[in-house]
């Protein structure tokens, strides 16, 4: 930032005299430099006016590293940036221009993710690459992108704008593991975090797992890096999300325990080889099903982990979160919060719907009548766990069903 120096006993006269014409910078405390001089952090859009008395010698120099004032310190994100972006604005505020400024966003590494409807208003598009450098500068990122719809394709691609930087590519860590994708072109769910920590806690040392839907490696790393997986086969058949996979096993040493298959799940050629499927994909997995029943081991069975949504009558006494990432999950910095490790578990052990219980019946039925059918032999399933991962929209709940598939032995 620029400062004006000078001696320490003219720094409050010269302090007194910035207040005075309102060129202060109060966003830093004054420094010491050297040569026994003291700094003055000043208005960079304000020297112009800067017309100072000769009996005060100083001289203008730019400090890389400002510290902070403490007023500066105690503000939250989401009050650094409205106070940036009035300083850019200056006169022209309006109510209108307030509830246009974001109170969410999403950060991966230095670039922060904005929602739709963030900076809509016609003033805003008239400030060009300056907004996007102050929306930088106040969040503390280098990189900025907006948000659009999901386009309604069966990928679920994102629609999302990059406003200032050269790419999309980030980099996003959970739970000791290192995710990597392009912010552009593949969707990234925070929401999903308990049941990411919930998959790294599972038994699966030594056993083969088939990822049906793995996406960048939401559940795939899990179960490679924390729940000791000996092998993943990974399918995937978005072409960005299988580079980003890529990336992302390389950054975390376990490429060599996953195949990536590119392509339709639904055509996966491989037969008899899984101790555990995941079929990760919402609202409904119930086409990879038959893909799922054909990958277990046939003599052995295994576990498949079923993910739906559930749409459920109100209740007055239960609540479950709501999607991580969204403005009504927010801490009061404003970045997006990510869901607490144990909250969906509570949750569940509190009170476990009669519509999921039923959903979960229904769906051991279904499995069971295509496991019979693939191998002319009975077969056992049993519900193991019921998982509600969150809310996605008013009454319908994602849920994840633990389902044991065994042959009954002759």
């Amino acid at each position: 930032v620029p400062a004006l120096a000078t001696e320490r006993r003219l720094a409050q006269r010269l302090r007194e005299c910035l207040e005075e014409e309102r060129l202060l910078d109060g966003r830093y405390q004054l420094q010491r430099v050297p040569g026994g001089r003291v700094a003055l952090p000043v208005l960079e859009e304000k020297l112009s006016q800067l017309c100072l008395p000769p009996e005060m010698p100083c001289e203008l120099v730019r400090i890389q590293d400002p510290v902070p004032s403490r007023a500066a310190r105690r503000r939250t994100p989401a009050q650094k940036l409205r106070d940036e972006l009035r300083r850019l604005l200056g006169g022209t505020w309006s109510e209108e221009l307030e509830r246009d400024v974001p109170h969410a966003w999403q950060r991966h590494g230095d670039l922060v993710l904005l929602s739709e409807d963030s900076f809509k208003a016609a003033p805003w598009e008239r400030l060009g690459s300056a907004l996007w450098e102050t929306v930088a500068l106040a969040l503390g990122a280098r990189r900025v992108a907006r948000r659009g719809r999901v386009m309604p394709d069966e990928m679920r691609t994102p629609s999302v704008t990059l406003l200032l930087g050269q790419h999309g590519w980030v980099e996003h860590v959970d739970n000791g593991i290192r995710y990597t994708f392009d912010v552009t072109k593949c969707m990234f769910s925070p929401g999903n975090i308990t049941e990411k920590l919930r998959v790294a806690s599972l038994p699966c040392s030594g056993e083969i797992l088939v990822d049906l839907y793995a996406g960048i490696g939401y559940f795939t790393l899990p179960f490679l890096v924390h729940a000791g997986a000996a092998f993943v086969h990974a399918c995937e058949w978005n072409s960005h999300a299988v580079e980003a996979l890529h990336r992302t096993l390389v950054l975390n040493g376990v490429r060599d325990r996953c195949h990536i298959h590119a392509g339709d799940s639904r055509q996966l050629q491989l037969r008899d080889v899984a101790d555990r499927v995941n079929l990760g994909l919402i609202p409904s997995s119930e086409e990879g099903w038959p893909v799922a029943c054909r990958v277990l081991k046939k003599d052995t069975g295994g576990v498949l982990h079923i993910h739906h949504n559930v749409e459920t009558p109100p209740s007055p006494t239960l609540v479950l979160p709501a999607e991580r990432g969204s403005p009504e999950a927010t801490g009061s910095g404003g970045e997006a919060q990510h869901p607490t490790e144990d909250g969906g578990k509570q949750i569940l052990g509190a009170r476990l719907r009669p519509e999921w219980q039923r959903w979960a019946e229904a769906t051991a039925t279904r499995i069971q009548g295509l496991l019979a059918e693939l191998h002319g032999r009975l077969w056992h399933t049993s519900v193991l766990h019921i998982e509600a991962v969150k809310s996605y929209a008013p009454h319908v709940h994602h849920l994840v069903l633990d389902l044991e598939c065994r042959p009954v032995l002759p």
